[in-house]
């Protein structure tokens, strides 16, 4: 039973006021911005719980949306500020982002995030018109903050959540594509990875002893590394996974450089990322270890950087996956479909596909 309480709380979410009236969360933002849509039964228990909560009406952000547009969309990262110009894949899903925005005379607000529980404040406060949420863990509350506000979201790779819409690739199909070519004639091989879940730990696993992974980009990438190594016959527990707890070319190259050094060092890596295979390509070369005849490496996303070292890497466009979120989230047609396209760019880093 719901109470009436004068003392002082948070301001209770949508959500909350659905779940006390025994309505969808959709039904109390319709009681709100579009009562015509809704029972006079169903308004009056959503008018109801909402008094007995406190609650002052949906974000304003909504409110303005039923009535026009903020003038603003928010991409939520997930990460510091400084990724969005640091690491080069945000920065080409960025760009994409900002190209729809300044064709719609749309503006971008950026919407970092920390781990903190003022990131929910931050999300509920935000006054845009939708949000693009990069892709986080299938446990991070910021993806209910963003349901709460009731505004129109898209989230990029993943999690999927009702009502949100998905842009990204299949990761699985794409790593079990360049696992095949990057553990060619292996014996030893690692996948170099993104982090587990949102405790970031820097670990090593072999393939039956890997935890539940909570980031899906991670889960679907090592889904796909295992598919290829078993599907010839090999055992799961001979893969290894190195989790890094940060997606950057220092992280690789340390962590590439202790397994090398290693009494069992690995030689094949298939990285997640190009940055992560760069710092291997970087260890290796330290290291004197010969690439691809003692170590293949490949990477994911084809940088500019990945060019000139000879990377053989995953290609896809961030950079139009970005444009398709803001087209998704501002209620325009995407070009593309939700599951965007890929291919593998065969370089000198490996020893060649089968």
């Amino acid at each position: 039973m719901v109470r009436a309480d004068d003392s002082p709380r948070r301001r209770p979410t949508m959500r909350e006021v659905a779940r006390a009236a025994g309505v969808s969360p959709m039904t109390v933002s319709y009681a709100y911005s579009q009562p015509g849509r809704v029972s006079a039964d169903a308004a009056d228990k959503v008018h109801a719980a909402a008094r007995l909560l406190g609650y002052p009406g949906p974000h304003p952000a909504a409110r303005s949306l039923a009535r026009g547009r903020v003038g603003s969309l928010g991409v939520v990262l997930g990460e510091r500020l400084s990724y969005a110009f640091d690491d080069p894949q945000a920065a080409r899903f960025l760009a994409g982002v900002s190209e729809v925005c300044a064709s719609e005379g749309v503006g971008l607000t950026l919407v970092p995030t920390t781990g903190a529980p003022t990131d929910v404040v931050r999300v509920a406060q935000a006054a845009v018109d939708g949000f693009i949420v990069w892709t986080t863990s299938d446990d991070d509350p910021v993806l209910d903050a963003v349901e709460d506000t009731g505004l129109p979201a898209v989230v990029h790779a993943g999690p999927h959540r009702p009502g949100m819409q998905t842009v990204g690739i299949d990761d699985r199909a794409a790593a079990a594509a360049i696992g095949g070519i990057a553990f060619t004639g292996a014996r030893r091989p690692l996948v170099l990875g993104f982090p587990l879940d949102r405790g970031r730990s820097r670990q090593l696993v072999s393939g039956t002893d890997v935890p539940d992974v909570l980031f899906p980009v991670t889960r679907h990438r090592w889904q796909g590394f295992l598919d290829a190594w078993t599907s010839e016959g090999h055992e799961a527990g001979d893969l290894r996974l190195a989790a890094c707890p940060v997606n950057g070319v220092a992280a690789g190259e340390s962590f590439a450089r202790e397994l090398l050094a290693s009494a069992d060092p690995p030689d094949a890596i298939g990285a997640m990322s190009d940055e992560l295979a760069l710092g291997a390509l970087r260890a290796a070369a330290d290291l004197g270890v010969r690439v691809p005849d003692d170590l293949a490496v490949t990477g994911w996303d084809d940088r500019d950087a990945a060019g000139p070292a000879g990377l053989t890497t995953l290609a896809q466009s961030l950079r139009e996956q970005g444009a398709d979120c803001a087209r998704a989230v501002l209620g325009r047609p995407t070009r593309l479909p939700a599951l965007h396209q890929w291919r593998v760019v065969v370089r000198t880093s490996t020893r060649g596909a089968r």
